[in-house]
């Protein structure tokens, strides 16, 4: 029988059959797929990395960072800074995070120094807000001693809120270091790549 469509029943129960919607589905995720390898093939063939153009040092496949010298009064900030560092070059993956002995390059330095100004006042004429400005040195060298990347002068601030509690504005201070180290972490971990 004919309906006004012009298909007959046959043809409708074929189309409407869950099995050949299945099949349509599936060609489509497979054409998906398809697509989605030729293109990370096409894109490996013209030299694009996805990581946006990140890549380590001809000959270094390893890094080691120690915990970085603290020539500051805040303590405990040596072992924040190295730990986002570390974290960077983990999460990137460009170069594998080793000790010291087994790395093919290690990234060591400073924080040079760290100052708080305040940026602005209270009615009263005390702090409402201060900033926090941190320094590094820091320098890559390869096993033979030869100097990859250094920069002596790296540094960042973050503004931070004062109150009445002495230690809520010590904790504001903290998360104003810990956003630094973030930044500076980042920061570090892509010039040194990019400059390969």
């Amino acid at each position: 029988m004919v309906s006004d469509d012009g298909k007959n029943s046959n043809e409708r129960q074929m189309t409407n059959h869950p099995s050949t919607k299945r099949q349509g589905m599936r060609l489509e995720q497979i054409a998906k797929v398809t697509v989605a390898l030729v293109m990370s093939v096409a894109l490996a063939a013209c030299g694009y990395q996805l990581m946006g153009g990140l890549s380590a040092p001809q000959g270094v496949q390893s890094i080691a960072i120690p915990v970085l010298k603290n020539q500051t009064s805040e303590s405990g900030i040596a072992m924040v800074f190295s730990n986002d560092l570390i974290y960077e070059f983990t999460r990137s993956n460009v170069l594998h995070v080793v000790d010291k002995n087994r790395a093919d390059a290690v990234l060591s330095g400073t924080i040079v120094s760290m100052a708080v100004e305040t940026v602005s006042y209270t009615a009263g004429y005390t702090s409402a807000e201060r900033r926090v400005t941190i320094c590094l040195n820091l320098t890559l060298k390869c096993r033979d001693g030869r100097v990859l990347w250094s920069d002596a002068a790296l540094f960042d601030h973050e503004s931070y809120k004062v109150s009445k509690d002495v230690r809520v504005t010590e904790t504001n201070k903290r998360a104003a270091i810990g956003v630094i180290a973030e930044r500076l972490a980042e920061e570090i971990h892509n010039r040194i790549l990019q400059d390969f």
